[in-house]
């Protein structure tokens, strides 16, 4: 049962990939990269029940920490480049009014 949810998974993060690649938009893609880095955590917990191991879920939990911190990050990011990507088009508008 675990190998079978882990193929799925595996199947997930490959169509995430695609959708990460492809786009259309900015907002796409950080959502997909969001989602593969939940799939990931998804696939290091299968695999850590399916070895017995309980250190991997510790392993998992800070890549959880990580994704978000990182999507938090990007989405900042993109935040001010919009921010300044309209302020130049309002000064570009009042030069071109008398």
């Amino acid at each position: 049962m675990y190998a079978a949810t882990a193929l799925l998974l595996l199947l997930a993060m490959g169509m995430t990939l695609v959708r990460a690649l492809r786009g259309p938009t900015v907002f796409d893609r950080i959502l997909a990269v969001n989602m593969f880095g939940t799939s990931t955590v998804l696939m290091v917990s299968v695999v850590s029940f399916m070895h017995h191991v309980t250190d991997m879920t510790d392993i998992a939990l800070i890549y959880a920490l990580l994704s978000f911190t990182g999507t938090i990050a990007v989405l900042r990011f993109v935040e001010i480049d919009h921010e300044r990507r309209e302020m130049e088009r309002a000064e570009q508008e009042r030069e071109v009014l008398p």
